[in-house]
């Protein structure tokens, strides 16, 4: 999928940079066309405009996949730090109740 994408931003690099140019073209052709030309030269730089609009839109939308992402992340190291927490607790616990058992036994070893 990564590969699409590296296309798509490929297409729309290459199809803002024919925009450019053909602005570009545009403006050097200055005032010798008639009000056609006036008319195509807004058509183009409002397709430039809706083109940038559209990549700024599909970069927000990148951007807030990549931070959901991010942090479905984060609250998968928070739930296993979490499990893992529970884990050293309850293994504490098994610890003091085998001192505990051990005390008992040494006290009634020293008893007998």
């Amino acid at each position: 999928m990564t590969r699409f994408v590296a296309r798509r931003e490929q297409l729309r690099a290459a199809t803002t940079q024919a925009v450019e140019k053909l602005k570009q073209d545009l403006k050097s052709a200055g005032g010798a066309a008639s009000g056609n030309f006036s008319a195509l030269k807004a058509k183009v730089s409002a397709d430039a405009d809706a083109l940038k609009a559209n990549v700024s839109q599909w970069k927000k939308e990148v951007d807030a996949k990549r931070a959901e992402h991010r942090v479905d992340e984060l609250e998968q190291e928070a739930a296993a730090a979490i499990d893992y927490a529970i884990s050293s607790v309850e293994q504490a616990k098994l610890a003091a109740i085998d001192a505990v058992i051990g005390r008992l036994d040494a006290i009634a070893a020293r008893r007998a």
